[in-house]
């Protein structure tokens, strides 16, 4: 049996976090050893549906004419629509009644933390809705000492130079502002966003606000994964100062590669990353200042391998696990037999 992973809309969202749920997905299910494939088979068993465009509509009108189940990934909500392109704050409430509509085409939606599925389910969804982290490949995205002098290479910066960077679409819902104020409030320190969006889709006072940034600010754009990674490895700070998510792809990368991260106090982290503990946290921008400067002054705990363990718990071979053990008890796959299902409970 076979899961379709339908990409319609993934040219659009391939340099968001959805586009790397996707890719996700199929690496997820490969290690689970579940196959997977781009078109209708014969052994098609289900198909997966990621973004609300359209076109994802009628593939899952599509897939019911054949019999076949849908499972919808609830990567947005209303909260995480508002606050990032033009029009969203007055067309957010438009836009909960469209995932609305769209999720209930789902035999089963996934949606990647406890924080999202409670949205979700708050929102009136008929289907039954779990939480799935969207994973981190571990294998790929690790501690290593050796790609920071490329990446200060890369960008003009000393050895010596204390690094802040961020990751995310060039919007105010990621924190754009504030990490901009982040920057003036620490200026013998070097400042780098990571990301793009397409001006045409930015509010005026978010491109006035990147015209003005102070001089140790700096927006490289959209990098591929190995130079994201580099950046990750060779930085010394993640500041993550994102308003809402339905959970941070970028924030299990940079804890996997084990750069010290500092995240807004939002209601998503609330149970699976402990201030302190695995990850430092803060509530506005001033506690983000004392918590980065405390990280460059090397006067906080270094929490880097309890964050790596967080990352490793949600690793791609993870959530593959879970993700076919819950298509079995969804019935989208066959349940194991009796007596392997008896061995593997031995085990």
């Amino acid at each position: 049996m076979r899961i379709y992973i339908y990409g319609g809309g993934e040219k659009i969202v391939g340099r968001s976090g959805v586009g790397q749920a996707i890719r996700h997905q199929r690496e997820c299910l490969r290690r689970a050893e579940i196959e997977t494939t781009s078109r209708w088979t014969k052994d098609t068993a289900a198909m997966h549906v990621n973004t609300v465009l359209p076109d994802s509509v009628l593939a899952a009108l599509g897939a019911r004419l054949r019999g076949r189940k849908v499972v919808w990934y609830g990567h947005s909500t209303m909260e995480d629509f508002r606050g990032s392109f033009k029009g969203s704050d007055i067309l957010a409430p438009l836009f909960r009644h469209w995932i609305k509509f769209c999720y209930s085409l789902g035999d089963v939606v996934l949606t990647p933390t406890e924080y999202s599925r409670q949205l979700l389910e708050g929102y009136g969804l008929k289907r039954p809705v779990y939480s799935i982290s969207n994973g981190v490949d571990t294998s790929y995205f690790r501690p290593d000492p050796s790609v920071r002098s490329a990446f200060r290479q890369r960008y003009g910066l000393q050895e010596t130079d204390q690094v802040v960077i961020s990751v995310g679409h060039t919007i105010a819902r990621k924190g754009l502002p504030e990490f901009l104020e982040l920057a003036r409030r620490i200026p013998y320190a070097q400042f780098l966003w990571f990301g793009w969006t397409d001006p045409r889709l930015i509010p005026q006072e978010i491109v006035q606000a990147m015209e003005n940034a102070p001089a140790n600010v700096r927006f490289p754009g959209f990098v591929d994964r190995d130079q994201l990674r580099e950046a990750y490895c060779g930085a010394d700070v993640f500041a993550f100062m994102s308003r809402e998510e339905t959970e941070g792809i970028v924030v299990l990368e940079a804890l996997a590669c084990g750069i010290p991260t500092v995240v807004r106090d939002i209601p998503v982290y609330s149970v699976w990353l402990e201030d302190g503990k695995n990850i430092y946290k803060a509530s506005n921008t001033e506690k983000f200042q004392q918590r980065v400067e405390g990280i460059l002054a090397n006067s906080l705990p270094d929490l880097t391998s309890a964050g790596q363990a967080v990352a490793e718990s949600r690793s791609l071979e993870a959530i593959g696990s879970q993700l076919r053990d819950l298509y079995r008890r969804e019935r989208i796959l066959p349940p194991l037999p009796a007596p392997v299902r008896q061995r593997h409970a031995r085990a």
